[in-house]
């Protein structure tokens, strides 16, 4: 806000503060890059594989039969960490949760940890970029930034219902426009509740397929859990969900 000086009179403006202008806003996002960074350089990655459950499953098991509702919890911790430092390891660990604590249980604590760790991404990401698009873009790119914001849930809602977009991604793009940070929470909270109960409960039938693919001398992988048709199965979910928005959007352009 201008100031007039004692003895001058004339007007002076007030700098802005270095949370808005300095490399100060950069600070969560680069947080973020060297965590991230740092789990790789010393091997965490390893612990978010289907060789590390294979090789642990007994202790994995025994550890949540004596501490159930601290290892719950802790998973919840873990994952909403992995998702905030931008792990691409989502659908794994919503089917390691599964695994380990069935389906609805283990659902839950996906949905609430993805949730934690996605508002952190965004609210850091929004910090250090927070108007880019309106500052530095026009054209079509502005006119898609201000669509979205103009139907921010529903878009999200959407994106969300679709684990065949990347987690991570979903995060870090509504930072870019201007969406409200509860919008975002609740449209993430509840597109991933299909996503995070469907995968948990194939979680919850891991074992059948860990000893059929010992039977068969190789390694599990995440193709022999999730199939094609499930990941089709999620997009068809994801565009009938779109159809209002899709239908608004037609009936808005026939009126203007």
């Amino acid at each position: 806000m201008p100031e007039k000086t004692a003895l001058t009179g004339t007007e002076e403006t007030c700098p802005e503060p270095a949370s808005r202008s300095g490399y100060g806003r950069f600070v969560p996002i680069a947080v973020i890059i060297a965590g991230l960074g740092f789990g790789y350089a010393m091997g965490w990655d390893r612990y978010l594989s289907f060789d590390y459950l294979v090789e642990s499953r007994d202790m994995l098991k025994s550890m949540v039969a004596a501490h159930y509702l601290p290892a719950v919890f802790g998973f919840a911790a873990v994952y909403a960490l992995a998702t905030a430092f931008s792990f691409p390891a989502a659908s794994l660990l919503t089917i390691f949760a599964g695994f380990l604590f069935g389906w609805i249980v283990g659902g839950a604590a996906s949905i609430v940890g993805a949730t934690v760790g996605a508002t952190a991404i965004f609210i850091a990401a929004r910090t250090a970029f927070g108007d880019f698009l309106k500052q530095k873009v026009g054209g079509k790119v502005a006119r898609l930034a201000r669509g979205f914001e103009k139907d921010a849930f529903s878009y999200l809602f959407v994106l969300r219902l679709a684990p065949i977009f990347p987690f991570f991604v979903i995060n870090i793009a509504p930072a870019l426009f201007n969406v409200p940070l509860r919008t975002y929470i609740l449209a993430t909270f509840l597109g991933i509740i299909p996503g995070g109960l469907a995968y948990a409960y194939l979680g919850e039938g891991l074992d059948s397929v860990i000893v059929a693919a010992a039977a068969a001398g190789r390694d599990v992988t995440i193709r022999d859990v999730v199939t094609t048709e499930i990941v089709i199965a999620f997009a068809a979910l994801a565009i009938v969900a779109a159809i209002p928005t899709v239908v608004k959007k037609l009936r808005g352009n026939k009126l203007a």
